[in-house]
């Protein structure tokens, strides 16, 4: 998520801590989502998917169209931001319906059916946002019915354990910047503590006969997937010129804040599984 700008904390929180009922709520909207995977099945689960990509399709429409939307918004019109959320959601979830090698045809009809709107200088933006959205959803339901909750809910723990560590370690050792033309509080002090508790929670499923032992390195590369997935999202909405992608959560911003993270710790997830075999967890 975005930390580029504090805003209001829960009562009694000032200065460095401001920000703390953002990570809370984040960690809150995790957990809903392990709780989903946890429960849902089949069309139910792939439901719930498709509306999740739908909300974050919505969000990133509204972010990268033209300002004037009633001038330059395409064939949708005005309409274009819900337009594109109804064709994304319909999209994915007949694409997980199908759940067939060439179904990912499906997931083009929303970059094709946006880039008209997008502004010009958005399109590339827009297309590969889009595409990182709908595979992102795709991806937690193979991984959900061919790998198990298990596997899941350690990537979940990967995004929860990196986002705490990096969060108190970073308020509390300070020191340089990771990256401050964009995310103006991350620190490297809790960049590199996202690493450690990543590789330290993969060393646990480990000794704990949860896991196999590739989880000590894999669990740090995705932690620092997940960590450029919430700089990239910063970037966007910086480049969009507003503080949250929504305010669907009041007072804590929009979905795709609270799924930044998710969603590259999920491509890297993906990445590494066309390299190499994925670890097991179990």
């Amino acid at each position: 998520m975005s930390d580029k700008t504090p805003i209001a904390g829960p009562p009694g929180a000032t200065g460095k801590w401001a920000d703390l009922s953002r990570r809370i709520a984040s960690t809150v909207v995790l957990l809903g989502i392990g709780v989903l995977l946890a429960v849902a099945t089949g069309l139910w689960l792939r439901l719930g998917m498709a509306i999740i990509c739908a909300i974050t399709f919505w969000e990133l429409a509204n972010m990268t169209g033209w300002r004037h939307p009633q001038m330059h918004a395409g064939p949708f019109g005005s309409w274009r931001p819900l337009a594109l959320a109804a064709i994304a959601g319909v999209a994915q979830l007949c694409a997980l319906v199908l759940y067939h090698p060439m179904s990912w045809l499906f997931l083009l009809l929303p970059i094709l059916a946006g880039l008209p709107g997008a502004a010009r200088r958005d399109r590339g933006t827009y297309a590969i946002f889009g595409a990182a959205i709908l595979l992102v959803a795709y991806g937690l339901v193979i991984f959900r019915e061919d790998f198990g909750l298990a596997f899941v809910l350690w990537l979940m723990g990967i995004v929860i354990v990196s986002d705490t560590a990096g969060y108190f370690f970073g308020r509390i050792l300070g020191g340089p910047k990771f990256w401050p033309s964009l995310s103006p509080k991350k620190t490297w002090s809790g960049t590199i503590a996202g690493w450690v508790g990543a590789g330290l929670l993969g060393t646990l499923l480990w000794l704990s006969g949860h896991g196999d032992w590739s989880l000590i390195w894999v669990s740090p590369i995705v932690c620092f997937a997940g960590q450029m997935g919430d700089i990239a999202e910063s970037w966007l909405k910086r480049r969009a010129g507003v503080k949250d992608s929504s305010n669907l959560i009041p007072g804590h911003g929009g979905f795709m804040d609270r799924f930044d993270a998710v969603t590259g710790a999920v491509l890297a997830t993906m990445l590494i599984g066309f390299v190499t075999n994925l670890p097991a967890v179990n």
